[in-house]
Order: structure tokens, then sequence, then C-alpha cells
């Protein structure tokens, strides 16, 4: 009951798209849908009504020289003359009909529609007891039949093997993304993150010169003595709290960590983006190292000190290497700092002049050290860096 009724809607919608196709003149959607109507009649069993609208269909497919539209006209023609209930029942003509729509079919090698004319023409010579022609026809059903489904199952598995392969495609771009966006992240940890976008970008040698930076070392006072006292273990925890705080003092006060090398520490403040105040911010970090290391030697009860050296001037920075990039610093001013931080005093901040000339934050006071005699410098006059109160 459930098919009948549906059989039934099918007949006003198919007439509805005829009307509509008929308004815009679509000759090829006239066609197929009388051919939809006479499905539907055919379904009915309302036989009578099913020849001219085959019939009608079949000419406008004929006029506008549609061969598969031709052939399955054909072939409903020649089921309706096979049809013993239709008042037209002619064996010759459905036979005519079959073999015109299979020569048609054969031409344009449809297959899947060329084994049901030949299963139709077979039940027909079945009816008429024309056993030969029955078996030929029959035999070329079930070949036909057979090579069909035989493609049908190639292509599905050319279209699994071709999903199959976009689905390993995507899997692979998946993994390559997840793999760079790691290497990304790797970069960002060892290098500034302007570095590792030029190199992500293809850059191939990166070597900046910055005129105007402040250069930050540091040293650990007695921390040789006491890494033959503490377990490995207990040194690399020690060293990596400091520094992991002095990485965050860095980030604070908008200075790039260098490098650490041992105990010592190195950072800079105006490379990259120019900073007018990159004296202030080398300043104002080197007191909260000296402040935090106090911290820390009451807290854990260590006779840690630290010694903190600044100087100011032109440096080269860049990347070097190809396998371990090593993001770092050259020049005069940073052998400089190295020697502020080496002459100085454990818990204060030695400064050069050029370093004193540059501050000009009220909140920071210099206590003259006078001349001295520097490694690889000769005389120079110096500061220890204090905070004012």
């Amino acid at each position: 009951m459930g098919i009948f009724r549906t059989i039934c809607k099918r007949s006003p919608i198919s007439k509805k798209a005829l009307a509509k196709n008929e308004e815009i003149g679509s000759k090829d959607g006239i066609a197929n849908n009388l051919g939809n109507i006479g499905l539907v009649y055919q379904s009915l069993s309302t036989t009578h009504k099913r020849s001219p609208i085959y019939k009608k269909s079949l000419a406008i497919f004929e006029e506008i020289g549609s061969k598969f539209g031709i052939a399955n006209n054909l072939g409903n023609i020649g089921e309706l003359y096979a049809n013993k209930e239709f008042d037209g029942y002619d064996t010759d003509k459905a036979e005519v009909s079959f073999l015109s729509a299979i020569a048609l079919y054969e031409d344009i090698c449809e297959k899947r529609h060329l084994y049901e004319v030949h299963k139709s023409l077979a039940d027909l010579y079945e009816i008429q007891k024309r056993w030969e022609e029955f078996a030929v026809q029959f035999k070329k059903y079930h070949t036909i039949k057979e090579e069909v489904q035989s493609e049908e199952a190639t292509k599905q598995a050319q279209l699994m093997e071709n999903r199959r392969k976009i689905e390993e495609s995507e899997r692979d771009r998946q993994v390559k993304l997840a793999r760079f966006q790691e290497q990304e992240k790797i970069l960002l940890n060892i290098l500034p993150a302007q570095i590792a976008e030029r190199i992500l970008d293809g850059e191939k040698q990166i070597a900046d010169l910055h005129e105007h930076v402040s250069v930050f070392f540091s040293d650990i006072v007695g921390f040789t003595q006491l890494s033959q006292k503490v377990s490995p273990d207990e040194l690399l925890s020690m060293l990596n709290e400091i520094f992991s705080e002095f990485d965050r003092i860095a980030r604070k006060h908008g200075l790039e960590k260098i490098k650490t090398i041992g105990d010592a520490y190195m950072a800079v403040a105006g490379v990259h983006l120019a900073q007018e105040d990159h004296a202030q911010r080398a300043a104002a970090f080197a007191m909260d190292v000296i402040e935090y290391m106090k911290a820390y030697r009451k807290s854990s009860n260590s006779e840690l000190q630290i010694r903190v050296g600044l100087h100011c001037g032109r440096a080269i920075a860049g990347v070097i290497g190809e396998n371990k990039f090593a993001y770092d610093l050259w020049g005069d001013s940073v052998n400089t700092a190295s020697r502020m931080e080496s002459h100085g005093e454990a818990g204060k901040i030695h400064v050069s002049d050029d370093f004193k000339n540059a501050l000009t934050d009220r909140h920071f006071n210099f206590k003259e050290r006078g001349e001295m005699e520097v490694k690889g410098k000769g005389k120079m006059k110096t500061y220890f860096l204090e905070k004012v109160n």
C-alpha cells in the first residue's frame, strides 16, 4: 500500500515538472518527464495511457538527436507491446522495438540498460518458445550483466583506492603540519620570535647591526666550589630554578636572553626592535636579578652571590649554524660587558662610563669606582650601579 501511495504521489510531481519544462521550452526535460509519467502508468498497470506518452517522448528525443533517450523509449515501447494486457499487444512490434533499442545501446556503449533489454527480449522469445533465440539473448543478458557488475566492482575498488590515497595524503599533510608546528615551537624556544619567523620564511643568513644596545653579563660567585659539593641533579635543579627566574625577569623588562654558559647568563636590550630606553631596561633587569639572588640566598641557606656587568654600544646579532641554530651577539660591546662582569664585585652591578652616559633614569645612582685597568681594554672609568632609595 505504501508503494502504491508513493507511485500516486510521483504522478502529479512529474506532471508539474513537465509543465515547467514546457513553459521554459526544454525539449530534453519534456521528453524525460513524459518517460517518467509513462513509468508511473506502468507501475499502476494503466497500459492504455502509456503508448501515446512513450511515442511523444520518442518523437522529441528523435528531434533532438538523443540516442540514449530514443533507446530508452524504444525499450519502454517494446515492454508495452510485449504486455498481454495491452490492447495493442504485438510481439512483432515488441521484438522490433527491443532490437532497435539494443542496436542504439550498443552504439553508445550503454551496457547497464543493454543487458536489461536483452533480458526483456529473452523473456519474449521464451513466451514464443523460440528457444535458440531465447538462449542467445539470455546468454548475452548474463554476460553483459556480469561485465557491468565487474566494471562497477572495479570502479568501486578504484573509488575506494582513491579515497584511501586521499585520506593517506591528508594524514601525511596533517603529520607534516604537526611536525612543522613542532619545529616552529622548538625554533621559538631557542630563537627570538622575529628571528624564527625569518628562518621559517626561508632567510638563509641573518646578521643585523644594532647601533645602540645594552649588554648584560652575570656570573654566580662560588658556583665552581658549590658544584663540587652537590650532586649533578641538585646542581641542575638549582641552575634551572635561577635561570628560569632570570628568563621571567628578562621578559618583564623586554630583554632578549642570548645564552647561558655554565653559570654565566647573557642578555641584551635593544635588538630586533630599537629601544631608546635600552639602558633603563637593562638597569631595571640587573637590579631585579640582584634582588632575586639576595632572596634566593636567604631561602636556600646558600652562600651564592651574583656578579653583574653592563655596557652600552653597537653590536651584531645573528644566527650561526645550520642544524643546531644559535642566536648570538658579537662586537666590542659584548667583550666590554663581559669585562665589566669579571672585574666587578659580588652582589654588585659594575657598569662602564658609556652605560652611565646612556642611562637617564633618576631612579638609579652611580657610585664612582675610579679608573681601573681592564684586560684587553686598558684604563677605564667605571661605576657601581645602585638604586635610589
